[in-house]
């Protein structure tokens, strides 16, 4: 293993030690006791691949087309929000790694950094978003997404409400500076009328297209039948996801779910999935069953607890990583990687 790689497998140690308890607790934290997020990185372990050989391969491109854009690798940085508690730049170290490996980054609708800022770092980037009760109170925020180049809206469905944290929930929001957070939000964002939508439909789909005239994922899927419902209702993309097991605890791992939900889009839409992936091997795993990107979330964290040198190293050794592997398993392209690969096997029991 060389020292990049090892150090990209501390990354998560070297977090631990280096902020403060309570951020490091937000950051890690599953809901409830936790099954669900513990599981995560183990269900990628489980997949085993059946490599092809003699097929020619002699270098691999590892380019990707997302929604029509050309990418230059087949992973992303999923949303997260409190990046400024993590570092003093946030979402712009986050963003300037990102734009340098030609990565796509998905943006927190809680960023704590003004969206015009984000872009004005060359990065791709996508809008996470949450529909409160009132859909117009998150109009101005969309508008500003627009208007700052965003290329997608990612409508995260599986938080009708927040589920329950047993540590650090308290301690984070007391400890917070409301200027690191939710910045792109007008005045009256934490009214009534502003909670989460307990009531979202197929509807607002086609809603938030014609808001922002941009295409829209769905984030939070884990079943076929609902995937097909996102792919008829118009959704570009599908992306399987269990909040980093930090909504509903002992939902399956994503790992588990890609399978069902690749085969029942049959191609109406593209598949992204997110979910414990830490290393270049758990890249090929979802590319194998499935997705057409990896998207990852604590990891960059842990490196941004080094800046935007962090995350830019975490970019190039995954670039190694992820090349090695497609190598290794026969296929020159991302997109050859897809069958190469069994459905995970639990390592419960």
């Amino acid at each position: 293993m060389s020292s990049e790689a090892r150090w990209l497998a501390g990354l998560e140690e070297s977090a631990r030690r280096s902020l403060p308890p309570e951020v490091f607790e937000y950051v890690s934290q599953g809901a409830r006791e936790g099954v669900t997020a513990a599981a995560a990185t183990a269900a990628w372990r489980s997949v085993r691949f059946r490599p092809r050989v003699l097929g020619g391969a002699v270098d691999v491109d590892l380019r990707v087309r997302l929604l029509g854009e050309e990418l230059a690798v087949p992973w992303g940085i999923a949303p997260t929000t409190l990046q400024r508690t993590v570092h003093a730049e946030g979402e712009l170290a986050t963003a300037r790694a990102t734009a340098e490996a030609g990565a796509l980054m998905v943006v927190s609708s809680n960023a704590g950094t003004p969206f015009a800022e984000i872009a004005g770092t060359g990065v791709r980037w996508w809008l996470q978003a949450y529909l409160p009760t009132d859909r117009e109170l998150a109009g101005p925020m969309l508008d500003r997404a627009v208007a700052a180049g965003a290329g997608a809206v990612v409508l995260t469905v599986d938080t009708p409400v927040v589920a329950t944290k047993y540590v650090a929930d308290q301690a984070i929001w007391a400890s917070v500076d409301p200027g690191t957070v939710r910045v792109n939000f007008d005045p009256g964002h934490e009214a009534p009328a502003a909670d989460k939508a307990r009531d979202l439909g197929v509807g607002d789909l086609a809603w938030l297209r014609e808001r922002t005239g941009l295409p829209v994922v769905v984030k939070g899927v884990l079943r076929g039948d609902d995937a097909r419902r996102c792919a008829e209702a118009g959704a570009a993309g599908v992306w399987v996801s269990n909040h980093g097991g930090r909504q509903l605890d002992r939902v399956v791992a994503t790992a588990e779910a890609l399978p069902e939900v690749a085969a029942a889009i049959e191609g109406r839409a593209e598949v992204y999935v997110d979910g414990g992936a830490r290393t270049g091997l758990d890249v090929l795993a979802g590319l194998a069953l499935g997705a057409q990107a990896v998207f990852l979330g604590r990891l960059p964290l842990y490196a941004l607890v080094e800046g935007p040198d962090g995350v830019s190293r975490m970019h190039a050794e995954l670039r190694e990583q992820v090349g090695e592997a497609l190598l290794l398993a026969g296929c020159g392209t991302p997109r050859e990687a897809r069958g190469i690969a069994a459905e995970p096997r639990s390592e419960r029991g």
